[in-house]
């Protein structure tokens, strides 16, 4: 073949070659290319079912919820150092805007008010003789304080007062913020007492007495040793006038006496009965103090059930509950209860709670849990048990009871977990 159409095949191979590779990129466009080329519209085609995806490698750990966001309107309630009891209320608006606010005050059972600050008025509820709350219809300007004052007189002078306080939105239902405070009467002087004369101070008679006892010691030690020391001395001579001639042999020596055996036995059966009654006596004091005909409560697992009445911080093992009100509606069949309850996650890890668990009391004995769907719409649509609380949080939430009959709960009993002891609120 001659040399010039080997040439001329070579150079076409190449050619073609060259031209197989320009033309692969156009075969498999790449990715963006693809999906920025217009196709064409195909025929409607029956869906495939959708395959469900995979379960992710690690599970998505639960997470608490977000901090409620701060409110514009806080509360602060301290009690005065007077003879009768008296409570200094601040509420203060942090906001940039006026809001308009309803300030509640519980009053303890069995007392009344006898002073309201400017624009407060005392509310009695149906059936009652005595007002339970004071209450103001605030105003806040943007930025400021108000303060509100009550004095309060009891049947039980002396005794600690507690007096809670909330902050309600317009309608009177959402609380802005809530803040409790107890008085306790003013501690009187101790009449003063006239000193006793020197020789009846008790100090100064024990002196005296180690005084003679030290002195009676070392007359018996000195008048012992003096007795001793002739004799002593008699034994030792060895010349002519000894009162004792010296033995020719010695003495051999005395044996120490031990215990019987009867003794030491009779001693350890005495120490092992002790032991063993100690220790059934702590074990029958232990089984004694748990109440089997009691409420739920007391048989939890952890920690124990703590009781107390409204308006007092009360602490399990993971919250701190407080229970600032409780208001019934008027209804017939169902009466709709609200409490208004204080949270705080005390514990250093976030902790679920859940809304079955939250119940009122009736006077018969019967419970009912949280209404969550009534408890969910006072929360404007939040729905307060989804989310863990994260530690070291506090919310004042609305929580809802819907009862029967026309008593209304006389306790309220709240709890975080399961087997949290909870804790136990005396409503009036």
């Amino acid at each position: 073949m001659p040399a010039s159409t080997r040439h001329h095949k070579a150079l076409a191979v190449f050619v073609h070659c060259l031209g197989v590779l320009a033309a692969l990129p156009a075969l498999h466009p790449a990715p963006e290319a693809a999906a920025a080329r217009p196709r064409p519209a195909a025929a409607p085609q029956t869906p495939a079912p959708a395959m469900p995806s995979a379960p992710p490698a690690v599970p998505t750990p639960t997470r608490a919820a977000p901090a409620p966001a701060p409110s514009p309107v806080t509360v602060a309630v301290a009690p005065e150092s007077t003879p009768a009891p008296r409570y200094r209320i601040q509420v203060r608006n942090t906001g940039s805007a006026p809001v308009d606010t309803t300030v509640r005050q519980e009053l303890p059972p069995g007392s009344s008010a006898t002073a309201i600050s400017s624009g407060g008025r005392a509310v009695r509820s149906a059936g009652q003789a005595s007002p339970i709350e004071v209450t103001w219809r605030l105003r806040l300007p943007a930025k400021s304080t108000t303060t509100l004052g009550t004095a309060l007189t009891t049947a039980a002078p002396g005794r600690p007062l507690t007096a809670p306080a909330c902050a309600f939105a317009g309608d009177g239902s959402r609380p802005y913020d809530c803040a409790t405070a107890t008085w306790n009467a003013a501690p009187v002087r101790a009449a003063e007492v006239t000193e006793a004369p020197v020789w009846r101070q008790t100090p100064v008679v024990l002196a005296g007495l180690a005084a003679v006892l030290l002195l009676a010691a070392v007359g018996t030690l000195w008048v012992w040793r003096r007795r001793r020391r002739p004799v002593a001395a008699a034994l030792a001579s060895d010349g002519p006038g000894a009162v004792y001639p010296r033995p020719a042999a010695p003495r051999p020596p005395e044996r120490r006496r031990t215990p019987p055996v009867w003794l030491l036995v009779g001693v350890a059966a005495a120490v092992l009965a002790g032991t063993v009654g100690a220790a059934g006596w702590t074990a029958t004091q232990r089984v004694a103090a748990v109440d089997t005909d009691s409420q739920p409560t007391s048989g939890a697992w952890i920690g124990r059930g703590v009781n107390g009445p409204v308006g007092v911080p009360l602490r399990e093992s993971a919250f701190e509950f407080t229970v600032y009100r409780l208001a019934c509606d008027p209804g017939v069949g169902g009466r709709r209860c609200q409490a208004t309850v204080g949270v705080r996650n005390v514990s250093p890890e976030q902790q679920s709670w859940h809304g079955r668990l939250q119940r009122a009391y009736l006077p018969d004995g019967n419970f009912v849990s949280t209404d969550e769907l009534a408890t969910r719409a006072a929360n404007q649509g939040r729905d307060v048990f989804a989310r863990p609380v994260a530690a070291g949080t506090r919310m004042v939430l609305p929580l809802v009871f819907t009862v029967t009959g026309r008593q209304p709960p006389t306790q309220l009993e709240l709890r975080s977990g399961v087997f949290s002891a909870g804790v136990r609120v005396d409503v009036p």
